[in-house]
């Protein structure tokens, strides 16, 4: 018999927000004494060796899935479906590999559809019950929802990272009529919960030491493209600020004309402290970096990523509920979305840690000790 139970934690590789928003998962299953086995690859295995370096990791490659510079995103996520559905397959059988070489009881999925199995429990992890096709696309909505339910299903549980209640984040992403069984709505995910300190907005009131924080991350070639046109508008103002590049496995560190500091990557306590001294965050409205800014109460203008149908949708969410100010990649002018920012509110609700920790001690009570 083990002592503890070992429990594997695997995010999606596209971009780091899935492993950011593991963080609190991790620290709740460590503080219930399980053992975490964690499997990743590339930006997001760096990421989480940075954050639990004392932790076992296996390395799982990714779907090797590409982003288009130009052109359809749609188009391009179509005909890589194939590629998709090979690499859940190619999952299911390392997994298996896994669980027989580490002595896997339960494994925690999040958005890696290939990780369910009959011998332990699973749990699969999402935000995106709906996923959104875009506007022209809009016949294959029930086709995409029916396939999302069909992997989704094979799990024990689905934990919803939201609130069940109005105002929550994902909006038509999660709240649907018919959820899928056995789904838990379990409250966001930050890596900031948890972290000592002030977890409100006054630190960033009372020391505003940057004017904007640049938040990037995502996948390539889209993430150097905001890059490349964010430097060159910080250039032409007298903006101080602060930019994280969200390249965990880079450690080069810059500074331009004094006023501007480029980082590869910040731990979450360091990034936590730059996002409180900043007036605003200017990012992608990707899910994971909602709910730090939830959990840091700032606010923030939102770019999506062109053509990715969930942040296009997310930012125009946002937009409608006044929470956060958006803009089009295209039409990036920082001084007057800055100016439009400050009358929106942000997001602000308290959230409970309790509801994350009970899921967890249910699931380690039904694996095999």
């Amino acid at each position: 018999m083990k002592d503890k139970p070992n429990i594997l934690v695997c995010p999606l590789d596209w971009g780091i927000g899935h492993a950011t928003r593991c963080v609190p998962v991790i620290r709740e299953l460590l503080r219930q004494n399980a053992n975490v086995i964690i499997a990743a690859d590339g930006r997001p295995l760096a990421f989480l060796r940075t954050e639990f370096p004392n932790l076992q990791f296996v390395k799982f490659p990714g779907y090797k899935f590409s982003y288009p510079g130009k052109g359809s995103m749609a188009f391009k996520m179509t005909i890589q479906i194939p590629r998709i559905l090979q690499g859940i397959r190619k999952e299911k059988e390392l997994l298996d590999e896994i669980i027989r070489n580490h002595s896997i009881d339960g494994v925690i999925s999040d958005n890696r559809y290939g990780l369910s199995s009959k011998k332990i429990p699973c749990i699969f992890i999402t935000h995106q019950l709906r996923i959104k096709a875009p506007r022209y696309l809009a016949f294959l909505q029930p086709l995409l929802y029916r396939i999302n339910m069909h992997f989704i299903s094979k799990y024990d549980e689905c934990w919803v990272p939201d609130f069940i209640d109005e105002p929550n984040l994902s909006g038509q992403l999660s709240h649907l009529e018919s959820l899928p069984k056995s789904t838990y709505f379990i409250g966001p995910l930050s890596r900031f919960a948890g972290i000592s300190g002030n977890e409100n907005n006054s630190e960033g009131n009372n020391q505003s030491k940057y004017d904007i924080l640049v938040l990037l991350s995502g996948p390539e070639p889209q993430r150097t493209m905001l890059e490349e046109k964010i430097l060159s508008q910080l250039k032409l103002h007298q903006y101080s600020a602060i930019v994280v590049g969200g390249k965990p496995e880079s450690g080069q560190d810059v500074t331009i004309e004094g006023r501007i500091e480029i980082f590869s990557h910040l731990d979450s306590e360091r990034l936590r402290k730059a996002i409180l001294q900043s007036r605003i965050v200017l990012s992608r409205p990707g899910y994971s970096t909602l709910m730090d800014l939830v959990a840091l109460g700032k606010k923030a203008v939102f770019i999506p990523t062109p053509g990715q149908t969930e942040q296009e949708y997310l930012a125009e969410y946002c937009l409608g509920k006044k929470w956060h100010y958006c803009i089009n990649q295209k039409e990036i002018d920082l001084e007057n979305s800055i100016r439009k920012a400050g009358n929106f509110t942000g997001y602000k609700r308290a959230n409970d840690p309790g509801v994350l920790s009970a899921r967890i001690s249910v699931l380690l009570k039904a694996v095999k000790t």
